[in-house]
């Protein structure tokens, strides 16, 4: 492996199994951080079409098969990832990798039966991560519906602070107001961190003018939260019923959260073995058997006073019209499932709310594994989110020893333009710096940049 600038970080060589939307996406985000990429895939079309537009390699065949691994350098790997549509397929490619190669292994496994018993497996196959898109889409849709207003919701620090991304609506108090005023006169320790305007993302100065249209992301303590949006006029009405449409794994995986949280839930879903089924896993919902682009059924089912609606068909389409109907019948709530996002500029003027794409969030997932691969001894990327259709980041980093960045005061560190020091966790308790503030070896520092692919927390200094 060849080294890279930023300290202990090195490019990888990574076998991915599967060249599928999840496949080639991991591809794509993992050979642009300058990573080896060899693809093994059944598909020899899907393989082409990824060796010509990605920098990448590729072996045409059955990942299990231990030839394959072999002549996909196997024995040289850091990392395997298996990613195809089947689970056992997935399993035993990384049985067979740990085996041949002794590499570390990812597995996606979407299995209800088979994620209840993962720790298990992943013990016995010596799996370093099992990773479920359906599961976590679900657990990211949740997050949304505890906040009404937010177009995004990340957190840090196992849930302790949220970056909140809100848009500047009419009549807004924020509308007109100066970074350094907004601080001035909002509660607790807020900051906020990004602003995109007319499609361009910005790390903003305390100058910068809010605006009507703006899209904001702010990091503030969980416990601040309800009380800043409520300052802010944003609703903070809780979520009390919810429409999902559409009845697959991801919508049993919400339903289960939402039944905890003693949120009302309607399933529509088209197929009745399935509602059978549902109706005797989640007993607390109600499952309708029909079809939710019949607009006739909507209205029935209450969707003018549904206080959200989740769109989660198979068909992109159908869930982005669904989306904005309801937008047109009603105040709810929306948040609409994406698996296919080349066009996501198109769709990110549409009245759909906000969008999640499974895809996308499994391979965040995974690059996060990746980049604290490598760079595990100055300091870890404990937690990763793409912002913005992937044109900024915000990643929590672990200082495990002292570098050029615990030294000095933030006001004395030659930090990068468009990278933001966001928030320090010391001792249980989270700290919003100020330039007298030195981050210390133990710390949790979150960074929020437009300069994607940092690999260390040293990568925020310019040299």
């Amino acid at each position: 492996s060849s080294d890279l600038p930023g300290g202990d970080w090195y490019s990888m060589n990574i076998i991915i199994v599967g060249c599928g939307k999840v496949g080639y996406a991991l591809a794509r985000e993992l050979s642009n951080e300058k990573n080896d990429i060899c693809i093994i895939d059944k598909n020899n079309v899907a393989l082409q079409n990824a060796v010509n537009i990605l920098d990448v390699q590729a072996v045409c065949g059955d990942g299990t098969s231990y030839k394959i691994l072999l002549d996909a350098d196997v024995q040289d790997a850091d990392l395997l990832i298996a990613v195809t549509d089947m689970d056992e397929i997935n399993l035993l490619c990384c049985l067979m990798a740990k085996k041949a190669g002794n590499c570390q292994t990812i597995a996606r496994v979407r299995n209800p039966q088979y994620y209840e018993e993962i720790n298990y497996i992943k013990e016995e196959l010596g799996l370093s991560m099992a990773i479920n898109p359906e599961r976590i889409a679900a657990f990211e849709i949740a997050r949304l519906i505890h906040f009404p207003s937010a177009l995004e919701v990340d957190t840090f620090y196992k849930g302790r602070v949220n970056l909140i991304s809100l848009t500047i609506g009419k009549d807004s108090i924020l509308d007109g107001m100066s970074l350094i005023e907004f601080s001035k006169n909002t509660p607790g320790n807020v900051l906020i961190c990004m602003v995109r305007r007319n499609g361009k993302v910005e790390i903003p100065t305390g100058s910068f003018v809010l605006k009507e249209g703006d899209t904001f992301s702010c990091i503030l303590k969980f416990k601040d939260s309800y009380d800043f949006l409520s300052k802010v006029g944003v609703n903070t009405k809780p979520i009390k019923n919810v429409i999902i449409c559409g009845g697959g794994t991801v919508a049993y995986y919400l339903c289960l959260e939402l039944v905890k949280a003693k949120i009302d839930v309607k399933i529509i879903e088209t197929d009745d073995k399935r509602c059978t089924e549902l109706s005797e896993l989640i007993p607390e919902a109600i499952v309708i058997h029909g079809d939710a682009t019949d607009k006739r059924i909507l209205l029935e089912e209450g969707i003018e006073s549904a206080d959200a609606v989740v769109t989660l068909t198979n068909i992109d389409e159908e869930n982005i019209l669904l989306s904005m109907y309801t937008h047109h019948v009603s105040k709810a709530k929306s948040i609409t499932k994406i698996n296919k996002i080349e066009f996501e500029e198109v769709i990110r003027e549409l009245p759909i709310g906000s969008v999640v794409a499974p895809k996308n969030i499994t391979s965040h997932y995974i690059l996060r594994y990746v980049r604290s691969m490598q760079n595990s001894k100055g300091s870890n990327v404990e937690t990763l989110y793409k912002m913005f259709g992937n044109e900024a980041e915000a990643m929590e980093f672990l200082i495990k020893s002292d570098s050029k960045i615990t030294k000095k005061t933030l006001e004395n560190l030659n930090i990068k333009p468009n990278v933001i020091v966001a928030a320090i966790y010391r001792n249980h308790q989270v700290i919003t710096p100020s330039g007298k503030d030195i981050i210390q070896k133990g710390d949790s520092v979150i960074i929020i940049t437009t300069n994607t692919g940092l690999g260390s927390i040293d990568d925020i200094i310019a040299e």
